[in-house]
């Protein structure tokens, strides 16, 4: 276990409220502490499949001696148990596509400097991957990284989804025991892109970076292999995210009757599948 800080008061209320309910309802796998930083501050970088992510990923950070404050989109913040887990242990809100999204960053790239853990779900909202792989993401961990030269590491999870499906309006599985798997990667390499926060390709090319590298391991907890390239999501009109997911799982795995013009996911005669994203 990394030899970091004592956890925070704040952090240990939470933990004595949160705990019980997390250990009633999962049983734990967690890997790859050996990979975590023993000092100094870092970015924790994970994928996202349920809005309990935090709550999960959170749990093993600490359980690693790593209590981490989070970025994480404002929604966030309305969900029951979610969000006053999150005000609580005093996390950053991310308000994006706002003026206040530049002021979170650079409250997380501070908390970086003072040596602490930053948490970030470099995706900014819930993989619309028909099959939940990482989709490609924002640059934002990638600004992070090279403003602040500190390790990245990449942290896959898998089994929130279990307890709280994609967009679900309550647990989904209270009823079962569900295994939440978390392990974390070797830092992910970027020293070559060192001093190029403000160009664009070196933005890119260092999220993309982080991206795959969360994706190995992840392909490792799920023992599948992984796309060869990500998903790309494209928001169109007013859809929900439950509903862009679910076309987009429609269009990768379309029924046996696809073939319609009538059938969920078929092409249009625009040429178009209707859906939000696509692999790159």
């Amino acid at each position: 276990m990394p030899k970091r800080t004592k956890v925070p008061t704040s952090y240990a209320a939470a933990i004595a409220t949160l705990r019980p309910p997390l250990m009633a309802l999962t049983t734990r796998d967690w890997s790859g502490g050996e990979n975590l930083p023993e000092s100094g501050g870092f970015v924790a970088a994970a994928n996202h499949l349920s809005e309990i992510d935090p709550l999960i990923v959170a749990h093993y950070l600490v359980d690693h001696g790593c209590p981490p404050l989070f970025l994480a989109k404002a929604s966030l913040f309305k969900i029951p148990l979610v969000g006053p887990a999150l005000k609580g242990l005093g996390q950053v809100p991310v308000h994006r596509g706002t003026s206040r999204a530049v002021d979170a960053l650079a409250e997380a790239e501070q908390a970086v400097l003072d040596g602490s853990c930053v948490a970030i779900m470099p995706e900014g909202t819930l993989t619309r991957d028909p099959d939940l792989w990482p989709m490609r993401a924002h640059v934002g961990v990638a600004r992070l990284a090279l403003v602040t030269r500190a390790p990245v590491i990449p942290i896959a999870q898998w089994g929130a989804q279990k307890l709280l499906a994609p967009y679900a309006n309550r647990p989904t599985g209270l009823f079962s025991r569900h295994t939440m798997q978390v392990t974390a990667g070797p830092a992910v390499p970027l020293d070559d892109l060192f001093g190029r926060e403000d160009d664009a390709g070196a933005l890119r090319e260092a999220t993309d970076r982080v991206m795959a590298a969360i994706t190995v391991q992840l392909a490792r907890l799920r023992g599948e292999e992984p796309p060869e390239k990500p998903f790309v999501y494209r928001r169109t009109g007013q859809e929900s995210g439950r509903e862009s997911l679910k076309k987009a799982r429609r269009s990768a795995h379309p029924p046996a009757s696809a073939e319609s013009p009538e059938s969920p996911g078929a092409t249009d005669s625009s040429g178009s599948s209707g859906t939000e994203g696509e692999r790159e």
